[in-house]
């Protein structure tokens, strides 16, 4: 997996989301209203869904792309339906 992304780029986005759901955890804690925690709670499932999305940017640019060229096309197309199933499962 390293090949495929910016590992880096990926590692930065979830600290912050992980952040996120701290401060959720402690709007909870302070009594934050309702509608609120739900608007970040909303932000952070965006955040994560877009590490996903990055996730499987890199898997057809990498992954894909080199089984179709040097690999089995067939286990590429099959293993890459499978990401996408899982990647449309996340909503």
């Amino acid at each position: 997996m390293s090949k495929c992304i910016d590992n880096d780029a990926l590692h930065k986005r979830l600290r912050r989301i992980i952040g996120q759901v701290q401060a959720i955890d402690r709007m909870i804690d302070e009594d934050v209203p309702c509608e609120d925690i739900l608007s970040q709670i909303n932000a952070a499932k965006s955040a994560l869904h877009r590490c996903g999305q990055v996730v499987l940017e890199g898997h057809i640019r990498h992954c894909v792309r080199d089984g179709i060229e040097h690999g089995d096309a067939d286990k590429t197309i099959d293993n890459f339906a499978k990401a996408m199933e899982r990647f449309s499962n996340m909503v």
